[in-house]
């Protein structure tokens, strides 16, 4: 059975927030919005959880996830190498819609990265998603909130067509304000390679790194 909580953007209700939070917690699964799309999410150091969403969503395990974050001092923890140059691209862009591919740390499980050395970080510029990532005290594994191959849901009345029935919470806080996925930047490489086009364009990206001499690749969409 899947609970629908309906809270508030602007000021979002702290019980109800608790109360998703808690089934994050405890291993279940939440669909919540971002401003981009709306996400589904589990405790991103809970393989069982994340496996969930695979199931869920019908996806690929060798799909990697993003982390969701609300604090940019877990990128730290997530992550053993992070470079001057993905530091200035957070403290400009986040919380936004920019993904960080960077070397992961130890403690995070190949079930959230599909076995890969490298893990997708981002901070969502969206007062439920943070509040519920907080609550939870854990980074949130999200892809968005769809089946795999259909579109990616930028309302709840989307996301209770897909997910109805077979996960534990959606969120309803109404539209997304962009409506588009985030830009994944791979920080990884040099120079910098973006993997998928999203609502932040490269020139934005090349604005901040052109000090540093880094402009973004574009070869291709992940």
């Amino acid at each position: 059975m899947t609970i629908i909580l309906k809270i508030r953007k602007d000021n979002p209700e702290k019980v109800l927030v608790k109360q998703a939070a808690l089934i994050i917690k405890e291993g279940g699964l939440v669909a919540f919005p971002t401003e981009t799309v709306y996400g589904l999410g589990a405790d991103a150091f809970n393989s069982k959880a994340v496996e969930k969403i695979f199931e869920a969503k019908e996806r690929p395990a060798s799909k990697a996830l993003i982390a969701h974050i609300a604090d940019k001092k877990d990128v730290y923890k997530l992550s053993r190498e992070v470079p001057k140059e993905a530091e200035m691209l957070m403290n400009k862009f986040w919380p936004g819609p920019l993904t960080i591919i960077l070397k992961k740390s130890k403690i995070v499980p190949d079930a959230a990265t599909a076995g890969l050395d490298t893990i997708a970080i981002r901070m969502p510029a969206h007062n439920v998603a943070l509040a519920l990532i907080r609550e939870a005290k854990t980074p949130i594994a999200a892809p968005s909130a769809n089946i795999s191959g259909m579109p990616s849901p930028t309302d709840a009345e989307q996301v209770i067509e897909y997910m109805m029935g077979k996960i534990d919470v959606i969120i309803d806080s109404g539209d997304t304000d962009i409506g588009v996925a985030s830009t994944v930047l791979d920080m990884t490489v040099n120079p910098p390679l973006i993997l998928r086009q999203g609502a932040l364009s490269k020139e934005e990206i090349e604005m901040v790194l052109k000090d540093n001499n880094e402009k973004p690749d574009k070869r291709g969409k992940a």
